[in-house]
C-alpha cells in the first residue's frame, strides 16, 4: 500500500474531494514526522506506538575491503503494534 492507496480510501469512505483528501493524509504524516522529529512518542490505540530510540557507537565492516570502521551514534524510529494490529494480522 501506498499513500495514493490510503488517498484513494480517505476519498471512497468519506466522500469527500480528493484534494482534500490529499491535504488530510499529508497533515497527518507531517505531523507525525514532526512529532518524532522533536523526540516525542506516538501512540496510536489498537495499532501501535511509534518512538525515538537512540542507536549506540559501534564497528562495522566495509563490506568491500574488509577494512573497520567506526559506526556514529544516531537516533532512530522504532515501531511496536498494538493488540488490535497484532490480532487483524494473524
Amino acid at each position: 500500500m501506498i499513500k495514493l492507496d490510503i488517498v484513494n480510501a480517505v476519498v471512497t469512505t468519506t466522500n469527500v474531494s480528493r484534494t482534500k483528501a490529499e491535504q488530510a493524509v499529508e497533515t497527518v504524516f507531517e505531523s507525525l514526522k514532526n512529532a518524532l522529529g522533536r523526540g516525542q512518542r506516538i501512540e496510536l490505540r489498537r495499532f501501535g506506538v511509534f518512538s525515538v530510540k537512540p542507536r549506540k557507537t559501534g564497528i562495522g565492516r566495509n563490506p568491500r575491503t574488509g577494512e573497520e570502521m567506526s559506526i556514529p551514534e544516531s537516533t532512530t524510529v522504532r515501531f511496536k503494534a498494538g493488540k488490535g494490529l497484532k490480532d487483524s494480522v494473524g
